[in-house]
């Protein structure tokens, strides 16, 4: 006996839309791949709290590219899992690795913002109203990792600085968790 095929609806979604949003899958997987190595390289170098920070983040990262994912798939389009290539594995510094963190959270509020604008110039309101989710996470992820910066501004690297620093990652983090709720 011959199995029938499965018929969907239609799909709502446009596909220049979906090739945005699966754009948006690809960043979101490549964040969470980026923190994730950045995190092993915290481990590595024992700053154990910047490293749980950044274990999390991932987790976070990915979390947001399955929402888009499965966004995708229930809109009638088909989600395209990215290949996740040319991730950086080795860092001059503490410093540097947040300086890299909010240079690349920038990009993605673009890319968020950029989808957003798309949404509404098409008049596709119902992406529109699932992306302002993101819209307001990324102000959070700007906003935490400008915090994170300002911690080696305050404290300074010298002496304990470092150790202090990672100290002070662990309560920022746990801090952000409260206010989002997590």
């Amino acid at each position: 006996m011959k199995q029938k095929e499965i018929v969907t609806l239609q799909r709502s979604l446009l596909p220049d839309t979906e090739a945005l949003l699966n754009k948006q899958v690809e960043m979101e997987g490549k964040s969470s791949a980026y923190y994730l190595s950045m995190a092993s390289w915290c481990h590595m170098m024992g700053y154990a709290n910047g490293a749980k920070y950044l274990y999390t983040h991932a987790d976070e990262e990915r979390m947001h590219m399955m929402k888009i994912f499965q966004y995708v798939n229930e809109a009638g389009g088909h989600a395209i899992q990215p290949e996740i290539t040319g991730i950086r594995h080795n860092f001059n510094s503490l410093r540097e690795v947040f300086e890299l963190i909010l240079e690349h959270e920038i990009k993605v509020t673009k890319s968020i913002n950029s989808i957003v604008d798309h949404a509404f110039s098409v008049k596709d309101f119902a992406t529109f109203s699932f992306m302002q989710w993101y819209v307001t996470e990324q102000r959070e992820e700007e906003t935490m990792s400008r915090r994170a910066l300002e911690l080696f501004e305050i404290i300074g690297e010298e002496g304990i600085g470092l150790w202090t620093i990672d100290q002070e990652l662990g309560k920022l983090h746990a801090a952000a968790g409260k206010e989002t709720g997590e």
